[in-house]
Order: C-alpha cells, then sequence, then structure tokens
C-alpha cells in the first residue's frame, strides 16, 4: 500500500473504499517504525476464521457472536483507566494489549467482523464512537464496543451520549448513518493529536497533524496546529508556508496576531541559518 496515495483518494472521496484496519497499521509505521503489518493482518485473519463457523446469518444472532468473541472470549476492552494512553489509537496496540478507546475498538469490531463476512460499520455520535451490524434489509444492531459490545438501542444511545457530553441528545437517523473511512481515520488522528499536544509532544503531534493535512489539505486550522507545532518541534523551517496558508485564508481569525507572531519567529530563526 502507498500511504500517501491511500489518504489523498480519501481526501478526494471520504468513502473510498479501503481496508481500514490495513491503514490504520500503515499509519502506526509513523510511530513504530519496525512494525510487521502482515503480522497484525494476519492476526486479524485469523480472529476473523475463528469467529467465522459462529455465524448463522441471522442479523441478531450473528451480532451476539461477534461481540461476545471480541468482548468476553478475547477480552478486548476498553481502557477506562488510563483513557489517554496514545497506545490506545493504535491498532497494532489495541491488538498486543487488547485495550483501546471507542474508536479504535470500533475498527477492531469492523475489521474482524467484515472479514469474518459480516457487514460493521463505525458510528460517530458526538463524544463517542460506537459501531453496528447490519444486513441487506437494513436492519442493524447497533453496540457499543468500549463497554465490552453493550448493546444498544436508541434510548440507550440517547443516555449514553447525554452522560458523556452532559448535554441533552436527540438520536435522529442522520446521527446513526455510517462514518466512512475518511472520516473515521480523520477522528483517531485527531485524538491521537490531542494526546500528544496535551503531553506537549510536538514532534509526534506535527507528525499526526502532517497526517491530518493529507486527508483535509484545504483546511487552515489544521494548517496552523501543524506550523505552531513544528516551532515547538524546533522546525521552523517547515512551519513557514504552513502558517502563511492559515494567514492567507484566514487574515481576520481571532488569533491571526498570534500567528503573524509564530511565523515572523519562524521567518528569523531560518535567517540566522543564512
Amino acid at each position: 500500500m502507498d500511504i500517501d496515495t491511500t489518504l489523498a483518494a480519501l481526501a478526494a472521496d471520504p468513502h473510498h473504499p479501503v481496508d481500514l484496519a490495513e491503514i490504520a497499521l500503515y499509519l502506526a509505521l509513523d510511530e513504530y517504525p519496525n512494525l510487521d503489518i502482515p503480522v497484525y493482518l494476519a492476526l486479524l485473519d485469523d480472529l476473523a476464521a475463528e469467529l467465522h463457523p459462529r455465524l448463522t446469518g441471522a442479523l441478531a444472532a450473528d451480532a451476539v457472536e461477534l461481540t461476545h468473541f471480541l468482548f468476553r472470549e478475547h477480552d478486548f476492552a476498553g481502557n477506562a483507566a488510563n483513557y489517554y494512553d496514545p497506545r490506545n489509537s493504535y491498532l497494532n496496540e489495541v491488538l498486543d494489549r487488547k485495550l483501546g478507546i471507542p474508536i479504535s475498538l470500533s475498527v477492531l469490531a469492523m475489521a474482524v467482523g467484515q472479514r469474518a463476512g459480516l457487514h460493521v460499520d463505525g458510528v460517530g455520535l458526538p463524544g463517542h464512537f460506537i459501531a453496528k451490524v447490519t444486513d441487506g434489509d437494513g436492519s442493524d444492531v447497533l453496540f457499543d464496543p468500549f463497554n465490552g459490545g453493550q448493546f444498544l438501542d436508541p434510548s440507550g444511545c440517547e443516555e449514553l451520549i447525554s452522560a458523556i457530553t452532559g448535554q441533552p441528545f436527540t438520536l435522529t437517523p442522520d446521527a446513526l448513518v455510517a462514518t466512512p473511512p475518511g472520516l473515521i481515520l480523520t477522528r483517531m488522528l485527531t485524538n491521537l493529536k490531542g494526546v500528544y499536544l496535551k503531553s506537549a509532544e510536538f514532534a509526534r503531534a506535527a507528525r499526526v497533524i502532517e497526517r491530518l493535512v493529507a486527508l483535509a489539505p484545504n483546511d487552515p486550522l489544521q494548517r496552523r496546529d501543524l506550523g505552531v507545532s513544528l516551532i515547538h518541534a524546533d522546525r521552523p523551517g517547515r512551519a513557514i508556508d504552513h502558517l502563511r496558508m492559515y494567514l492567507h485564508h484566514l487574515p481576520e481569525a481571532h488569533d491571526a496576531d498570534t500567528v503573524r507572531d509564530f511565523l515572523n519567529e519562524a521567518v528569523r530563526d531560518v535567517a540566522k541559518w543564512n
């Protein structure tokens, strides 16, 4: 796989058909350069091969089999004790440690379920990511991978999201539409970006934001964040074009003066090299 070409295709069309698990593993190479991707893809295949004989084609029964298999027999679980550990967002670490956050565990369920012959989608609710198993007639079964594969009905979704966000939430059909792979990757990377910025790991944050820019090359906010992160990571030369792009598109932004200060700082630092 050429990850740059694939991200460009997803930038043009977030619904572009891809193997989401494979892309997630290629993105993990940024943090784990010696990662043996075929080993992890084979592990997903092995899990699917173990699950497949149990499936009957009955939607509810197959959803039970999938969730019981992953979250009871194989003990994958949400890492509530250390939610912001960056390892929770890397699929190889999820497979190794059997711990993750809602979106990475949903990607796991999608990868195993789809390889076993099920139609499993991710659903990006506000503040929380879940998954669903669907069949040909449009019926579906919602479940929460972070909470042990707990099944959810519409009222359960509303209660869950209201509890997480602290705001009333009314479920609409649009809220349950399958999230396309490009947006799932964006959400996964955004989680990592937030973790690394919070811990002031700016070189790692910049690396993640570069992937976000690949998925949304015209987003000035990502360019701003990339430029500022590069400056904090002592890479001012690479920051200049990103900061200029932000100011070109949003010259009257509330933080434009601050960004100009960063840009001037980067230009001065680069001038010292000449």
